[in-house]
């Protein structure tokens, strides 16, 4: 890479970590391309991305963001997960570092929280953006089909008891 292209990079990584809700630190230790393509995959599934950057270059791409603290954890062949929803990058790094031991997670950030492995680990058990939503117009959406049916109890008891009155009179 040119001066150029470098320069390029750290404003891009830069902007990529300023708009950013998560950062997960990783180690790669020998990944095939097959499965470097497959971590990616499943990043865009989730709606996170993986990339993986000089570590020099990424230590001053941080420099002004609330990422700034993972400079330390930056030491090796390491890759970058992010993501705009806290969970996604997390639950994805997690899940891929179960099925493989060349890719280990180091640790991370949630803004200007710092995380350790653990504590990635635990973000990755939580519920997703769109889990949250979905659970929330459920709770919305219980009281108002029992109140629905509050309402109409009163009016089908009144229907079984004119329904046993008419049957009453034609017997």
């Amino acid at each position: 890479m040119d001066r150029a292209q470098k320069s390029e990079l750290v404003e891009e990584l830069n902007g990529t970590f300023a708009a950013t809700g998560v950062v997960v630190v990783t180690l790669n230790k020998g990944m095939t391309v097959k499965q470097s393509t497959d971590l990616r995959n499943k990043m865009r599934e989730a709606g996170a991305s993986y990339q993986v950057a000089k570590n020099r270059l990424a230590k001053i791409a941080i420099q002004g963001t609330p990422y700034a603290s993972i400079g330390t954890m930056l030491s090796g062949p390491t890759g970058l997960a992010y993501s705009n929803d806290p969970v996604a990058a997390a639950k994805v790094a997690a899940d891929f570092a179960k099925t493989t031991d060349k890719f280990e997670i180091v640790g991370g950030a949630m803004g200007e929280t710092v995380l350790d492995p653990a504590g990635v680990t635990a973000l990755a058990s939580l519920p997703s953006l769109d889990e949250l939503r979905a659970k929330i117009v459920g709770l919305i959406q219980a009281p108002a089909t029992k109140l629905a049916q509050i309402a109409q109890a009163p009016a089908a008891q009144l229907a079984r008891v004119f329904g046993a009155y008419a049957a009453k009179e034609d017997a």
